[in-house]
């Protein structure tokens, strides 16, 4: 079983393809997007549970990532692949 990977995203945000074609090569297969530009409620959720205005915002677990840069940052400082890893076995 995968983790749970969720993105607020937009159909026309460059840093959201980015960050969905990292977690692809870090092994994340199935990636739930949620698209604030066509429905607005769900741009007030992400503000409300993140803080944030930008996208992407990624939640892997519900647990918040952040950003492209965020999410790249979180891997180079080698705290990605645990989150990814859902159990004690791995992926």
């Amino acid at each position: 079983m995968s983790p749970h990977v969720l993105m607020y995203t937009t159909g026309v945000c460059p840093y959201c393809l980015m960050a969905e074609r990292y977690l692809h090569k870090k092994g994340v297969g199935a990636l739930e997007k949620i698209r604030v530009d066509l429905d607005p409620s769900q741009r007030e959720a992400m503000i409300g549970r993140t803080g944030r205005r930008t996208v992407p915002q990624i939640f892997i677990n519900d647990i918040h990532v952040g950003g492209y840069d965020d999410l790249v940052a979180l891997d180079q400082a080698g705290r990605l692949d645990p989150l990814l890893a859902d159990s004690p076995s791995g992926h």
